[in-house]
């Protein structure tokens, strides 16, 4: 997830490399739109990826999208400009974005029901958060490396070639993750199954279950939206909306980065004892009435402590949400479609709101003239994410209850 995020946080250099178009919004809202695309391909990617992974075992399932990340960071790393390439250079840019994204679509999804399948009872929020926690160690280490990459080199160099050293970083760790996906054991639960769904199949069942899978993107909304804004979209919003330092702005992300891995495992826990509902519920209605009032005070008088200040409020928000959120989409899709329904579920949510957030974020400040108008876009995210909450709740039917005791559904 490292290499599928990192290039949100140089946006504004990919921008100036890649897409000059005169005009530094132009540049971009083009850039932005590119990062956002990758997102376009998750539920393709969920769909294809996910189902391989429900007949052919979640190990394989994850070396797969290794292998595709792989491709698509080493090409964006490594691909020379637009005054080098012409229009091709943006061209490959978007398809490197593109095989980014088809394999990120299974990502999450994948490794979430892995670890909700191999979780002792009563600990699968516990269990299970630690997926959304490995990928604030990549914010940390993108964040860091962008603090280093400031400390060491001029802007000029920045822009020119330094921006590129965290996507290479990406692709050296990428045999390290390999060795380790490599030595994984498959899931009892998985080989127990006497029956592997094929594709058609898989698309057949996820048609039957469809209600479940829109239940299962609207409450994905709000972890995706806030998760981007607090985490990608952060260095651009610092840098273009606040006119802080890049230092700043990625000192704080760094920040946001280790908060969140406390926040995730905390409340995955609290969630298996207080049940998902109370935590999504709790933490919608906060950020539903926090998210705007606390940017406005953030615009008012930007600084460095004042970034920091509501970062670290929405990123508590983010951890109480996602920490009960991604076990109860495991919980609540049938087994043998769990892979694909949780990963298409989640993707629509990312392709639809949480991917574009930094784009959508650019433009509505540069319509309105509002920098804090962000808040709004969380809160909006608040309500579809809580209106799915209580949906789920009402109709109950095809929804486990979590429970300390419940195993996941067959």
């Amino acid at each position: 997830m490292y290499d599928f995020m990192v290039y949100g946080y140089y946006a504004t250099f990919i921008a100036r490399v890649f897409f000059p178009t005169g005009s530094e919004f132009s540049s971009l809202m083009l850039s932005l739109a590119t990062f956002g695309a990758g997102y376009l391909m998750r539920p393709i990617g969920a769909l294809v990826l996910g189902a391989y992974a429900d007949r052919h075992g979640r190990r394989k399932g994850l070396i797969l999208t290794l292998a595709l990340m792989s491709f698509g960071t080493l090409s964006i790393a490594c691909l020379p400009g637009y005054a080098v390439l012409g229009l091709l250079a943006p061209l490959l840019i978007l398809i490197g974005r593109l095989v980014q994204g088809f394999s990120a679509g299974m990502e999450l999804g994948g490794v979430s029901v892995y670890l909700a399948e191999i979780a002792t009872p009563g600990h699968r929020g516990f269990y299970t958060a630690w997926q959304s926690g490995s990928q604030q160690v990549a914010v940390t280490f993108a964040a860091l490396l962008g603090v280093f990459v400031n400390l060491r080199l001029s802007q000029q160099q920045v822009a020119a070639w330094g921006w590129r050293i965290p996507l290479i970083a990406g692709c050296a760790i990428i045999p390290f993750l390999f060795v380790i996906r490599r030595s994984l054991a498959e899931t009892e639960e998985f080989l127990a199954r006497k029956r592997h769904p094929t594709l058609a199949q898989v698309i057949t069942s996820l048609g039957t279950n469809w209600k479940l899978v829109v239940s299962g993107m609207m409450i994905s909304t709000m972890t995706t939206v806030t998760f981007y804004m607090i985490t990608a979209y952060t260095p651009t919003f610092g840098q273009n909306a606040l006119h802080l330092t890049p230092l700043d702005s990625f000192t704080v992300t760094m920040c946001v980065g280790i908060t969140n891995l406390f926040w995730l495992p905390v409340m995955g826990s609290v969630s298996d004892r207080l049940g998902r509902r109370p935590l999504l519920i709790a933490f919608s209605i906060l950020s539903l009435t926090t998210a705007y009032p606390a940017l406005l005070w953030l615009v008012s008088s930007p600084s460095f402590a004042r970034l920091l200040v509501v970062e670290l409020w929405l990123s508590f928000l983010f951890g109480g949400y996602n920490g009960a959120a991604m076990p109860f989409l495991a919980e609540i899709m049938p087994a043998e479609i769990r892979t694909a329904g949780f990963s298409i579920a989640f993707s629509l949510a990312t392709a639809v709101f949480g991917g574009f957030t930094p784009a959508i974020c650019t433009w509505l400040i540069h319509e309105t003239g509002n920098r804090a108008i962000p808040g709004m876009w969380e809160s909006l995210a608040a309500v579809i994410s809580l209106t799915a909450v209580w949906l789920t709740w009402r109709s109950r039917t095809g929804f486990a209850e979590s429970s300390r005791s419940r195993a996941l559904p067959a």
